[in-house]
């Protein structure tokens, strides 16, 4: 009498090996591999991921063809006469390269957010959580300053969790320092425009100095020579061969717009700003004084 085993071996193809096949009762070869070295030793086979377009055997029925995709417990195969079966996934139950292993379905992938370049120079991670503020300070005299410092370095700033305020004037500069009350752990840095010998920020900024005491340690003032924010923005960037040159004692924004003919001072900002796009668009001064601010602000 032909045996169970015996029909089954007549449908196996001839490249699996009888040897590998197993007479003994049990649950029989529906419910894994064939192999008996598999039942002995439980945790013997690699672990391999069923990336679609994985060329595999499987072990029990001698089938060849490649992955197309991999679900919890079955693994769809596509074989070379172009037919698509699935099949069980089980510990062992094919073979790549004619060594047995596990097939899985692929695993999510970990997104990981990878940090660039920013406009200010330096690696940023773009997806990263703002840091909560801290109590240090940086002020700039006016919108447009805050505006182009938040474009070129506000993801340094919130990376380091700094904000920037505008003063909107320098009237009274001492009283305010003094109401913000500077200190170790809560350090002002200060931004001013035509910060040279003999203008009014020069002397505002001298006042102040002599009036800090023993908190003078904990405000830094910087700035840059140019009448206006403005003016720190290249020329070449924003389309003109130079700044013009407007008379003391007339509006600078205004007399700039009407000598290059360019309707409202708000509307030229806009253009300005659009035009800058990293950090080398700007004068030195202006951005050795700003790295200069974010350093001392974060305590360094």
């Amino acid at each position: 009498m032909v045996t169970h085993s015996e029909r089954c071996l007549q449908f196996l193809p001839q490249s699996v090996p009888s040897a590998q096949v197993s007479t003994r009762q049990g649950p029989g070869i529906l419910s894994g591999p064939v192999d008996e070295h598999r039942r002995r030793h439980p945790s013997s086979y690699l672990e391999v991921e069923a990336e679609p377009g994985l060329e595999v055997v499987h072990s029990a029925t001698g089938r060849r063809g490649v992955v197309v995709a991999a679900a919890k417990g079955a693994v769809t195969i596509r074989l070379r006469n172009d037919a698509i079966v699935k099949l069980r996934l089980s510990p062992g139950s094919f073979r790549i390269d004619g060594r047995p292993v596990s097939l899985c379905p692929v695993r999510p992938r970990r997104t990981e957010s990878i940090p660039d370049i920013g406009p200010a120079g330096g690696l940023v991670e773009r997806h990263a959580p703002a840091r909560v503020a801290i109590d240090s300070r940086i002020w700039v005299e006016g919108i447009h300053d805050a505006e182009l410092i938040e474009k070129i370095w506000g993801d340094d700033l919130r990376h380091v969790g700094i904000v920037v305020e505008p003063l909107h004037g320098m009237d009274d500069l001492t009283a305010a320092v003094k109401t913000f009350g500077p200190s170790r752990d809560r350090r002002l840095g200060i931004l001013l425009d035509h910060l040279v010998p003999g203008t009014k920020e020069s002397y505002e900024a001298d006042l102040l100095v002599k009036s800090l005491g023993f908190t003078r340690t904990n405000v830094l003032i910087v700035g840059h020579p140019f009448v206006d924010v403005w003016e720190a923005v290249k020329p070449s960037v924003v389309g003109i061969d130079a700044w013009p040159s407007i008379p003391m004692g007339r509006p600078w924004k205004e007399g700039v717009c009407q000598r290059l003919n360019v309707g409202e001072p708000a509307l030229f900002w806009r253009r300005i700003l659009n035009s800058v796009t990293s950090f080398t668009d700007l004068d030195v001064s202006l951005i050795n004084a700003v790295e200069r601010l974010i350093d001392f602000a974060e305590g360094g």
